[in-house]
């Protein structure tokens, strides 16, 4: 069946608390795609956030940002006080986020919902049950729990004997922080919870939720402090490799992505438990999962660690269909969307068809004036693919049609036949409708038309990303009536 959706992050959810969260915000844009007449949420990783606030450099592959946690909910659970946490100034800006001031504020307020937790035997009696249920959080805990006590330094700063896991390093670890140990998971156990009721909710009013696995590991993470093995680091556990992408028109330098390197060779001679094991989760986290930068299962870029910039590293073969193969059969062939952008041979378009995966279109690749793009609708191989209007990586099409030349965006306009520049957004997503590909995707900020102000993300930089927020007003009725008799007349909608 023929879809569509609208990707919006959690966190660019509004409210008066600084960070979209998992409150009634969420439950209010649920009720908005609805009345928009579409299918599908896309959001960004849920995992908890490090240096440089990126949803892709995270301190865990499982575990949720605390960040999302609602504390309009917890009040209502009876775990805090209304004063606790309205009367904190969160914000300064409606529409962007103050990192800063969150990270200060919301550990002791969740920790304050934690001391009231812990006072109920039978709340006590699920938390042991929810860790039990999920093995990945005992690793996850300690690893919080030990950067907490060393002032939020990574872990290859600790002390030896904890970064290297010594086991009796590691006990008396747990001994001594066994309450920030309980915090740590009691953040996870709420977080679970609101997140599954926030998941019901959506999929019974019709709502499946995109969600999306970042390619790679931040080394600052208990990912890699857990499972040194399982990654290209030398005796005293510092990368060998990091990854990244060349240079290209878009960077003359390349991008230096700076995360550790997998070494298959260790992950094939495990049958892929890690990678099988976490897209397993994946899908039970979310309905359909988008894995980031698919190009890099079948050949990555690896740089010398130290190094600068891109310009130095090297194409290394990927893992290609070993591990696909494993995926599929472990956990099914469906419900996966490849990122496949980027630099696009043969063997990703041999590897892509082989899985069976839909790819991804994206409709400003797609302006060639000569109409060769294969991102152009009429240029679709076939229908299984996932068309964007603009993704969280690139400009908002407004931004875009203002960097573009005159004759660019002249060709732009006659191909959808519009008049203005401005009518350019809402055209892209009646061209991304009308499409045969089986999935249509746009944003916010495309049904509102707003420009480079509105951006999610540039990147290869650190500072001023993940930051915009949509503000109420920007769930136009309006708009919304547009984009339901559209998702009609285009057959993207459930009669």
């Amino acid at each position: 069946m023929r879809k569509s959706g609208i990707l919006l992050h959690i966190a660019s959810l509004p409210n008066d608390y600084g960070i979209g969260t998992m409150g009634r915000e969420a439950y209010s844009f649920v009720d908005y795609l609805k009345e928009c007449g579409q299918s599908l949420w896309q959001i960004l990783p849920l995992s908890p956030t490090s240096y440089g606030d990126s949803p892709y450099q995270s301190f865990s592959i499982h575990a949720g940002n605390p960040y999302f946690i609602s504390l309009e909910t917890l009040e209502y659970e009876g775990l805090l006080e209304k004063a606790e946490y309205a009367d904190i100034k969160w914000r300064t800006d409606e529409r962007y986020i103050d990192y800063g001031t969150i990270y200060a504020n919301i550990y002791a307020v969740l920790k304050k919902a934690y001391q009231r937790f812990i006072r109920d035997g039978e709340n006590l009696k699920q938390l042991e049950n929810f860790s039990q249920s999920n093995p990945w959080l005992e690793d996850y805990a300690l690893f919080m729990a030990l950067k907490s006590v060393h002032g939020g330094r990574p872990w290859n700063e600790w002390e030896r004997p904890l970064r290297m896991r010594d086991e009796s390093a590691l006990e008396k670890a747990r001994i001594r922080y066994a309450d920030e140990i309980g915090f740590q998971k009691f953040m996870q156990f709420k977080f679970t919870r609101q997140w599954e009721r926030l998941k019901a909710y959506a999929n019974d009013n019709g709502i499946q939720i995109i969600g999306d696995i970042p390619i790679y590991c931040a080394y600052d993470s208990c990912d890699v402090w857990s499972a040194p093995r399982l990654f290209e680091l030398d005796d005293e556990r510092l990368p060998t490799a990091v990854a990244g992408f060349p240079p290209d028109c878009f960077s003359a330098d390349g991008q230096l992505w700076g995360n550790p390197l997998y070494n298959w060779q260790q992950m094939k001679a495990e049958n892929f438990d890690w990678w099988t094991e976490r897209v397993s989760y994946a899908k039970k986290l979310y309905d359909i999962v988008r894995i980031d930068h698919f190009i890099g299962f079948e050949r990555y870029y690896a740089i010398p660690y130290g190094d600068k910039v891109a310009r130095n590293g090297s194409w290394r073969q990927g893992p290609s269909f070993d591990l696909f193969g494993e995926i599929i059969k472990r956990t099914g062939k469906g419900g996966i969307i490849a990122e496949d952008l980027g630099i696009i041979t043969p063997a990703v378009r041999r590897l892509l068809k082989r899985t069976g995966y839909p790819g991804m279109k994206v409709l400003q690749f797609a302006f060639d004036p000569e109409g060769k793009s294969e991102y152009m609708p009429q240029n679709y191989a076939n229908t299984n693919c996932t068309v964007y209007t603009s993704t969280h990586d690139s400009d908002t099409v407004a931004g875009w049609v203002s960097s573009n030349s005159r004759s660019d965006n002249k060709f732009c306009r006659e191909y959808l036949n519009v008049r203005r520049n401005a009518d350019i957004p809402h055209g892209f997503i009646r061209l991304a409708w009308q499409s045969t590909a089986d999935i249509a995707m746009t944003t916010i900020q495309e049904l509102c038309g707003y420009g480079s102000e509105a951006r999610i993300n540039i990147p290869s930089t650190i500072g001023n990303n993940w930051r915009w927020r949509a503000v109420e007003s920007d769930f136009s009725h309006e708009n919304a009536a547009m984009l339901n008799r559209l998702t009609q007349i285009c057959n993207r909608k459930e009669k």
